[in-house]
C-alpha cells in the first residue's frame, strides 16, 4: 500500500466549461480507519454530469456544492484494505461515494457490497450503478412506457441514454436516440439494436429530423441534455405524452442563460405529463431494479460499453471530456488494478 494518498480538490469554481486549473492535485498521509470504519483503495472512480452542479456556489441544488479546497464529490469502487469495522472484511470491494481520491476512510454506512462473480466490478458504477438504476426508474416509473410506443432518448449514447433505449426494445418499444458523432450513430443502430438515430451536430433543422424519422410522433422522451434539442421535441409529441428530465447537460456549464421559445401550449392541447426526477426517489427499490438489470445483462438482452481513462491523475481530462460528449457509454477513470 501506497503511503501517499493523492486527492483532487476544488481550486477554482469554473466559468464555462471546467479547466484542469479548477482542480488541484494534492498529497496527504494515507488515514488509519478508526473504531468502526474502513479504509479503502479506490480501483475505479466514476465521472458524471452531475458534479459540475457541484463545482458552483449556488445551494439552489439538491446537494450542496463542494467547498472550496474541498475533494471533488463522486463515485468509487474500491478494495477493503483495513477494517475495523466487523461488517466488512478486508479484501472485500465495496462502491460508495468516496470522492476524487485513491484512498478513502468510511463508517460504511453508504458503502455497498460488490460481488465480482455477477459482472466486472466496473459495472457497480455503470449499468449495475447509479446510471442503470436511473434509466430503470426513469424510464418505467416515470414515463411507464407501453408496448408498440415510441420512445425517444437525447444523450442517447451516454451512460443512462444507451441503457433506456435497450429497456425501451425490451418493453417492446421503438428506440429513437439524439447523440453527436456517427460513431455513436453507429454504436446506437448496431449494437444496441436502436430503431432509428441522428447526430445533432450535422442536422440544422432537429424538428424537421424528427418528424422524418419519427411521423407517428413520439410518445415517450427521456430528455438528458434540454436546451434546443428539447424544444425541437415538444411539438412532434404525442397525445398524453410522457416527458422524464434526467438531465439538461447542454445547459450545465453555459455562461449565460438561453432564451427559448415558449412551448408550453403543446402540453393544454395534447395534456402532456412531464416530470423531474432523481435516481435517489427510488433508493427502496433498488434492489428491485439491480435484480432485474442483472437478470437483462447476463441474458444478452442488456449491453454496455465503457470509456475508461487510465490514472488517477487524469481525472479532470475524463471530466471534462465526458462534459464534452467524448465518451460512448460510462466514462470511468481506472486508478488501480484489483
Amino acid at each position: 500500500m501506497s503511503k501517499t494518498n493523492r486527492q483532487f480538490v476544488l481550486a477554482s469554481r469554473p466559468s464555462g466549461y471546467p479547466k484542469e486549473s479548477d482542480f488541484d492535485l494534492v498529497e496527504l498521509p494515507v488515514s488509519e480507519p478508526n473504531d468502526g470504519q474502513l479504509l479503502v483503495r479506490t480501483i475505479f472512480l466514476s465521472v458524471d454530469p452531475y458534479m459540475r452542479g457541484r463545482m458552483n456556489s449556488s445551494r439552489g441544488s439538491y446537494a450542496p456544492p463542494v467547498e472550496d479546497r474541498q475533494v471533488m464529490t463522486g463515485g468509487v469502487v474500491g478494495e477493503v484494505i483495513k477494517s475495523k469495522n466487523s461488517s466488512f472484511q478486508e479484501g472485500e470491494i465495496v462502491q460508495g461515494n468516496l470522492g476524487w481520491q485513491e484512498y478513502g476512510i468510511s463508517t460504511g454506512e453508504e458503502l455497498v457490497k460488490v460481488n465480482p462473480d455477477i459482472a466486472p466490478i466496473s459495472t457497480a458504477l455503470g449499468i449495475l450503478g447509479m446510471p442503470g438504476l436511473t434509466a430503470y426508474f426513469g424510464l418505467f416509473d416515470v414515463c411507464q412506457p407501453k408496448a408498440e410506443e415510441t420512445v425517444l432518448v437525447s444523450g442517447a449514447a451516454g451512460a443512462v441514454g444507451s441503457i433506456v433505449g435497450q429497456l425501451a426494445k425490451i418493453e417492446g418499444c421503438r428506440a429513437i436516440g439524439i447523440t453527436g458523432t456517427d460513431e455513436k450513430i453507429n454504436y446506437l443502430l448496431g449494437d444496441l439494436a436502436f430503431d432509428a438515430a441522428f447526430n445533432y451536430k450535422k442536422t440544422q433543422n432537429y424538428r424537421h429530423k424528427l418528424k422524418e424519422l419519427v411521423p407517428e410522433g413520439t410518445d415517450v422522451y427521456f430528455d438528458n441534455v434540454g436546451g434546443k434539442i428539447t424544444d425541437a421535441v415538444f411539438p412532434n409529441l404525442n397525445l398524453r405524452a410522457r416527458i422524464a428530465i434526467c438531465g439538461q447537460i447542454s445547459q450545465y456549464n453555459l455562461t449565460e442563460p438561453e432564451l427559448g421559445p415558449r412551448l408550453f401550449q403543446y402540453f393544454i392541447v395534447k395534456r402532456i405529463r412531464m416530470q423531474g426526477f432523481l435516481v435517489f426517489d427510488f433508493i427502496n427499490r433498488y434492489q428491485e431494479g439491480l435484480k432485474q438489470m442483472t437478470k437483462w445483462l447476463h441474458s444478452g438482452k442488456l449491453k454496455y460499453r465503457e470509456t475508461i481513462v487510465d490514472g488517477f491523475e487524469n481525472a479532470p481530462t475524463a471530466f471534462i471530456n465526458m462534459l464534452k460528449g467524448r465518451n460512448i457509454g460510462k466514462q470511468l477513470v481506472k486508478v488501480s488494478d484489483l
